[in-house]
């Protein structure tokens, strides 16, 4: 019976650490640390028929979840003629080719979501200097 139970222990562990690195074989590199309060551009893969063509969208993070794992998703947010537009990116995902940051912001929050409600003045974010990798 101990027999058994170690075999089938070691069997699972083999299992667990084949599964890690595939999940790691999927996970991008080279993405830029993304926080709430940035202003990101994410450009996604999208098919039209049999055309493929990539589309970018612009806006404000207002959450980023789900750690730096293979599931990691931010929710991205911008104004399109007054109204408000939100996207949930997988991060990782095959679809995404690209992630820049545009602008940087100091928040005090994990989630910005009182920024769905918030107009004028008091959905202003204080900015913080970034460099860019290019300059």
């Amino acid at each position: 019976m101990e027999e058994e139970a170690k075999t089938e222990a070691l069997e699972q562990e083999t299992v667990l650490k084949e599964e890690k690195g595939i999940r790691e074989a999927f996970l991008k590199q080279g993405l830029p640390e993304i926080k709430q309060g940035d202003t990101v551009k994410v450009y996604q893969k999208i098919k039209e028929k049999n055309k493929e063509r990539i589309q970018a969208f612009e806006g404000q993070v207002l959450a980023v979840k789900h750690g730096k794992g293979i599931n990691a998703t931010i929710t991205v947010r911008k104004v399109i003629g007054g109204i408000g537009v939100e996207k949930i990116f997988p991060v990782h995902a095959p679809s995404i080719t690209k992630i820049e940051v545009e602008k940087r912001t100091k928040t005090r929050r994990a989630k910005l979501y009182y920024l769905r409600k918030a107009k004028g003045r008091k959905a202003k974010l204080k900015m913080e200097e970034i460099e860019k990798e290019g300059e």
